[in-house]
């Protein structure tokens, strides 16, 4: 087999159509270039529900164990479920999954010992290389020795560490509405929730990876009208949903109205900064103002990042950082090895509200404080020239900084707008935030003609 894998090895990932674009004859040469590079004599693997995963699980495990290495099978888990079994064994892990994307796709998320990341500049680049070279020339030659491939259930020991990080047990009782989309949280929410003074009301915990309910992505609104609908209907105090692989969590409050990521990143950011005073928190440049002013405000230093799991944790073991979030609800942990869990994340929003009276909305009416667009795509021929019309249009206005720390982000003294291009489409990617509607309106209105002007 010859496999062109410049379309599915991502920046930080391996994701495609199975068996389109790749299938476990490959998934057996990642196995074995994952450990060369490595240089790993032992492997923790882990999958999704996805109709394929425990197939392409099983043969990267088969190609790991032909080099030599020791592999433990942890079966079913989301993938910050894999992160813990990463860092509390210090094994380098493997997880297969394509998160929130269709059910034809899958993929492969990495890390070394101790869930520090895989990216294209720490290992990525090389495995590629060597699963190209090897699908041209065949497979490398076996070890003297093969490797071990054993199972071992991670699960009550994950949640076992979670809760041993959030204290729950002196709170009021609450009823939270918990949609899976049918992914891991289906897996994964009742072991963590059991015990806790939670009145769960479970929606489509049924692990199937066709996703019959809805995609599996929350971060799209279409995706949470039932939870909004379900968490009205049950009186509920609060409702989370979590993605396909279950590491990332979004939350509704008691009327149903989503709570930004940017609030829930200020929020948890205030509680970490209680216990660890004078800390530094991470955030990636499409947060909202809000989160740097918390936590200053908590005493702690903002240090801001460009987008990208790779650079949250790059910057946490730069910085020593306790906490770090992303406006995409991605939500890091130094308690964590570093590594983004939408549970545990969850799990302080669950002590912060049932740990006083008031409700959801009113909690986090602190930690919102400004007006936003959301991210806004726009399909264009040429991003860059796109983009520097935009540029043209504000440089050396009154009042006005550019940066290009992570695409443009232009700065004013009541609003801001942050334009990406897409690494894999012909998209440029809008955020916007300002102190009120109408200015949100506005900017967003000007910075899209310029954009599309020519498109």
């Amino acid at each position: 087999m010859t496999a062109d894998l410049s379309q599915i090895v991502k920046a930080y990932d391996i994701r495609g159509v199975v068996p389109d674009q790749w299938d476990e004859t490959l998934a057996e040469l990642f196995g074995a270039a994952f450990v060369r590079v490595t240089d790993a004599d032992a492997i923790v693997v882990g999958h999704d529900m996805r109709p394929s995963s425990p197939g392409l699980a099983g043969a990267f495990a088969r190609g790991a164990a032909r080099l030599g290495a020791d592999v433990t099978l942890i079966g079913l888990c989301s993938t910050d479920q894999l992160y813990f079994a990463s860092g509390s064994l210090g094994l380098p892990g493997a997880m297969f999954t394509a998160s929130h994307n269709p059910a034809q796709y899958n993929g492969i998320k990495m890390c070394r010992a101790g869930a520090a990341p895989v990216g294209q500049d720490t290992g990525l680049a090389d495995i590629r290389a060597l699963a190209e070279e090897w699908s041209e020339k065949g497979a490398p030659e076996a070890a003297a020795t093969p490797g071990s491939i054993t199972e071992r259930d991670t699960l009550q020991d994950y949640a076992a560490h979670l809760k041993g990080l959030v204290d729950l047990t002196g709170i009021r009782p609450l009823k939270v509405v918990v949609d899976a989309g049918n992914g891991m949280g289906g897996h994964t929410v009742p072991t963590v929730f059991a015990g806790l003074p939670l009145d769960t009301v479970p929606m489509y915990f049924e692990l199937d990876g066709t996703f019959p309910n809805h995609e599996a992505n929350p971060l799209d609104p279409k995706n949470i009208v039932d939870l909004q609908a379900r968490v009205r209907e049950e009186g509920a105090d609060i409702g989370l949903a979590f993605d396909g692989d279950a590491d990332r969590c979004f939350v509704v409050d008691e009327r149903g109205e989503p709570v930004s990521p940017s609030a829930i990143t200020a929020l948890v950011a205030a509680r970490e900064l209680a216990k660890h005073p004078g800390g530094t928190i991470i955030h990636n440049l499409i947060t909202s103002w809000s989160v740097p002013e918390v936590v200053r405000e908590q005493g702690g230093e903002a240090v801001r990042t460009r987008v990208g799991h790779s650079f949250i944790k790059e910057e946490m073991a730069k910085t020593g950082a306790i906490f770090g979030g992303e406006h995409s609800a991605h939500y890091y942990f130094r308690d964590f090895w570093n590594a983004d869990t939408g549970m545990l994340a969850a799990l302080h929003v669950l002590a912060a509200l049932g740990g006083q009276e008031g409700t959801l909305s009113e909690l986090v009416a602190a930690y919102d404080r400004y007006a936003s667009s959301g991210e806004i795509n726009s399909t264009v021929t040429d991003q860059a020239a796109s983009t520097a019309r935009v540029r043209a249009a504000y440089e050396g206005g009154d009042g006005i900084t550019l940066d290009e720390l992570d695409g443009l982000t232009v700065t004013a003294a009541d609003w801001w707008f942050n334009l990406r291009a897409s690494n894999t489409e012909p998209l440029l990617r809008l955020n916007v935030e300002a102190r009120d509607e109408a200015t949100v309106a506005r900017v967003r209105d000007e910075v899209l003609a310029l954009v599309r002007a020519t498109d």
